[in-house]
C-alpha cells in the first residue's frame, strides 16, 4: 500500500548529514529551505489516499490486488502512458506550479534498465535480478526516487585516472557485503529523497575494458558516509516573503552536492560494476522514458507563462491589439509544439527490447530540444507582454502600510474588476516566474537537468530516421546504386 505523507516525512528523519548556508540542518522536513518541497512530495503521497484524487494517482494490480502508484508503473500500453500523463497533470494542478523531481521522471531511468537486462545478464545474472527487485520495490513501496548523475569531473581535458580520482565517483574496495565508493554527485532534491539511481556520466573510460568508474547502483540516501552540501535555497528568506515571491518560496527544488565518503553499497543494490559496456549502454538509453516527464514539465511551464501574460494584457485592455495577439500566438505555438511531440511520441510508440512501450525516440527527443532550446525566447516574450511593472512594482508591505497604501490603491486600481491587490498579486507572480533569480535558475536548470544542449541534439541525431530523406533524394535525383556504398548500408 502506498504510504502517507507523514510516513514519507518520517522516512527522511534518519539523521542524515545535511548542510545549507554553512549550517547543519537538524530536520529537513521543517527547515524553511526544504519544507515547501517536502510538503509537496508528502501531498503527492496523500493524493493517492484522497478520495478526490486517488483514482488519478493509483491503479489496482491485477495479480496481487495491491494499490500502486500509476507514476511508478513500467509502461506497457498506451493507456499506461495516458494515465501517467494525467497523474502528473493532476499533481501539478493540485500544487499550482511546476516541480520536476517528484519521482515520476527519475523512475523512468530505472525502466531503461529493464531494456538492458540482456547486457546485464552477460555480465552477471544477479545484476538483472537486482534491477527487477528494485522495480518491484518502487512499484509497491513508492519511495521518493531521484537520480544521481553528474560528478564534479575536475579537469575535463584529463582522464579520471590522471587527476584526483575522487573527481568521479569510483570503487575503492570490495567487502563481503558489497562495494565501497568514494566521490561526489550533484542531484536535485537529494537531501529529502529516499533513494537514488547512481551511475556514471562519462564516456572516456581510459585504456582498459574494465573501470572502477563504470558502476551503477541504488543508493539508500540514509546510508552512513553520505554528506549533503546544498546550494542556497530560494525559499524561506525573511527579505523575500511569499507574498512577493510566490513561486520561488513554494517550488524551489534544492540542488545538492552529495559526497560519498567511503559509502558501502550492498551487493543487492549494485546494478552493474566495473563494466564499461554496461555503463555505455545505460548512459545511451537513460532518457528513453524519463525525457517524457521532463518535457511535460515544460508544457506546464508554458501554460503558466501564457496565463500570466494573458491576464496582464486583459487587465490593461491590450488583448485586442494585433501585436499583442502575435506574441500570444508565439507562446501558444511553443506550448502546442511541446504538446504535439508528447502526444505523437506515444501515438507512434513501439515495443522496447524489455517488453515496455517506448515513446517514439525521435519525436520525444525532438520535443525535448524544442522545449528547452526555445524556453529563453518564450520567457522574453512573456516578459514583454507583462511589461516593465514586473520589475518596478513595490512590495506587499508597501501596499499594506497606511502611509503608502492609499497611493498604491489609487495608481494600481484600474476599474471595479481590477483592484490594486489583485494587480499586485499578478505582477508579483509574473516577476517571480519570469524575472527573479529563481526564474534565471529555472531557465538554466531546464537546459542542463537531463543533459547539456549538445547532448539533446546528439540524442536526436542518433534516433532520427535518416534513411527516409536519403532514399527520397536518391530516387528524386536519380542517383545510381553506387552511392549506397558510401553509406555503409544496403539499399
Amino acid at each position: 500500500m502506498i504510504r502517507t505523507g507523514d510516513q514519507y516525512r518520517d522516512s527522511i528523519r534518519d539523521g542524515r548529514d545535511v548542510w545549507i548556508n554553512g549550517e547543519k540542518v537538524a530536520d529537513v522536513t521543517t527547515h524553511p529551505a526544504f519544507k515547501p518541497l517536502v510538503d509537496i512530495r508528502a501531498r503527492i503521497y496523500d493524493m493517492a489516499h484522497d478520495p478526490a484524487t486517488r483514482d488519478a494517482m493509483t491503479y489496482k494490480d491485477e495479480t496481487t490486488g495491491e494499490i500502486n502508484a500509476i507514476q511508478q508503473k513500467p509502461p506497457r500500453t498506451k493507456d499506461d502512458w495516458d494515465a501517467k500523463r494525467a497523474a502528473t497533470d493532476a499533481v501539478l494542478t493540485d500544487v499550482g506550479g511546476v516541480v520536476t523531481r517528484v519521482g515520476d521522471e527519475t523512475i523512468g531511468e530505472v525502466w531503461s534498465l529493464i531494456d538492458g537486462q540482456d547486457v546485464l545478464n552477460d555480465i552477471n545474472p544477479a545484476y538483472a535480478e537486482n534491477v527487477k527487485r528494485h522495480i518491484d520495490h518502487a512499484l509497491f513501496s513508492d519511495p521518493f526516487h531521484v537520480s544521481a548523475n553528474t560528478d564534479p569531473k575536475g579537469d575535463r581535458s584529463k582522464r579520471p585516472q590522471d587527476q584526483d580520482p575522487d573527481m568521479l565517483l569510483h570503487v575503492v574496495r570490495e567487502t563481503d557485503s558489497g562495494i565501497v565508493v568514494r566521490g561526489a554527485k550533484y542531484e536535485t532534491a537529494a537531501a529529502y529523497s529516499n533513494q537514488a539511481f547512481t551511475k556514471p556520466t562519462i564516456a572516456n573510460w581510459g585504456d582498459s575494458e574494465l573501470s572502477d568508474y563504470a558502476l551503477g547502483f541504488i543508493a539508500d540516501m540514509g546510508s552512513p558516509g553520505l554528506k549533503y552540501i546544498c546550494r542556497t535555497g530560494f525559499a524561506g528568506h525573511p527579505a523575500k516573503p511569499v507574498e512577493d515571491y510566490p513561486v520561488s518560496n513554494r517550488f524551489d527544488e534544492v540542488d545538492t552536492l552529495v559526497v560519498f565518503d567511503d559509502v558501502e553499497i550492498p551487493w543487492e543494490n549494485v546494478l552493474f560494476y566495473r563494466d564499461t559496456k554496461a555503463a555505455t549502454f545505460i548512459r545511451a538509453t537513460l532518457h528513453r522514458y524519463s525525457a517524457f516527464a521532463f518535457t511535460q514539465r515544460n508544457l506546464r511551464l508554458a501554460d503558466l507563462m501564457i496565463g500570466a501574460a494573458l491576464w496582464n494584457v486583459k487587465q490593461t485592455g491590450l488583448e485586442k491589439q494585433q501585436a499583442v495577439q502575435e506574441k500570444l500566438a508565439k507562446l501558444a505555438c511553443y506550448r502546442e509544439g511541446i504538446n504535439a511531440h508528447l502526444t505523437a511520441a506515444i501515438a507512434m510508440a513501439e515495443p522496447s527490447p524489455g517488453g515496455l512501450l517506448m515513446p517514439n525516440q525521435s519525436l520525444l527527443y525532438t520535443g525535448r530540444v524544442l522545449a528547452c532550446s526555445q524556453l529563453h525566447e518564450m520567457m522574453h516574450i512573456a516578459r514583454e507582454l507583462c511589461g516593465g511593472q514586473i520589475c518596478i512594482t513595490p512590495d506587499k508591505a508597501s501596499f499594506d502600510h497606511p502611509d503608502t497604501k492609499p497611493w498604491l490603491d489609487k495608481f494600481y486600481s484600474i476599474n471595479e474588476h481590477w483592484v490594486a491587490e489583485d494587480r499586485r498579486k499578478l505582477l508579483a507572480y509574473a516577476r517571480d516566474l519570469l524575472n527573479s533569480d529563481y526564474a534565471g535558475h529555472r531557465l538554466t536548470f531546464q537546459l542542463f537537468a537531463q543533459s547539456p544542449p549538445f547532448a539533446h541534439l546528439g540524442a536526436v541525431y542518433r534516433n532520427f530516421d535518416w534513411d527516409g530523406p536519403l532514399d527520397l533524394v536518391k530516387y528524386a535525383a536519380k542517383l545510381s546504386d553506387n552511392v549506397l556504398g558510401s553509406l555503409g548500408r544496403a539499399k
